[in-house]
């Protein structure tokens, strides 16, 4: 069953509730997919990111069920990468931060003015993380670009030029990358994956920028 999730997650669920190993519920289903050795982490981040249920309330337990109270965003978002590796379908990797942010705020409130701030300020984050450690990328983005990047995004406001200073330096200097993630197989890996995961990071951005009304893009 577990070989057939990492496969295909929704067939390896219906097989493990068929021989009675899992609960139907989706907090059960959530604690599952969490702390279970041997999933394959790319399924675990593809399934929840599907808008049809039960997958999306599935995804919603998941993330109601982690802690960022007291958290720096990026200490939040390298806590919720843990489990599971982002999805190549850049809906999918929306919903999923949506989600994220929505929980952030919720239990650190006033950290920003809204959730769609932790929402824009996340993927601004993903995007740098990117930029910053994939060797393919020539062009680093500077701090100067971060900065201007993220103007207006705190409901219309700009955040204050120390705190998206702080963030870039901790995630220029440390890089956010899965605790099981090999540093060699991630350089392997990023050739093939370069293009790919720019281009879909790009969409994902621009679809929050036509909805947002902001202009969040960095360049890569």
């Amino acid at each position: 069953a577990m070989a057939l999730f990492n496969k295909k997650a929704r067939k390896g669920i219906a097989l493990m509730h068929k021989i009675g190993r899992l609960g139907t519920s989706p907090a059960e289903i959530a604690e599952f997919q969490r702390p279970t050795p041997d999933l394959d982490k790319t399924a675990i981040g593809d399934s929840p990111g599907e808008r049809e249920e039960p997958n999306l309330t599935v995804m919603h337990a998941y993330v109601d069920a982690m802690d960022f109270s007291g958290q720096t965003l990026d200490e939040a978002i390298r806590k919720f990468l843990e489990g599971f590796r982002l999805p190549g379908e850049s809906q999918k990797i929306d919903r999923l931060m949506e989600k994220f942010a929505e929980r952030y705020c919720g239990q650190n409130p006033g950290a920003y003015k809204s959730a769609d701030t932790a929402y824009v300020l996340s993927f601004s984050v993903i995007m740098l993380n990117t930029d910053a450690h994939n060797p393919q990328v020539k062009n680093k983005m500077t701090k100067e670009g971060f900065l201007r990047n993220n103007r207006g995004i705190d409901d219309g406001q700009d955040l204050p030029a120390e705190h998206l200073t702080e963030l870039y330096d901790r995630i220029v200097n440390n890089e956010i990358r899965m605790k099981d993630e090999d540093p060699e197989l991630l350089a392997q890996k990023a050739e093939a994956n370069a293009a790919g995961s720019s281009s879909t990071m790009t969409r994902a951005m621009k679809d929050m920028s036509n909805r947002l009304g902001v202009d969040v893009l960095m360049s890569l």
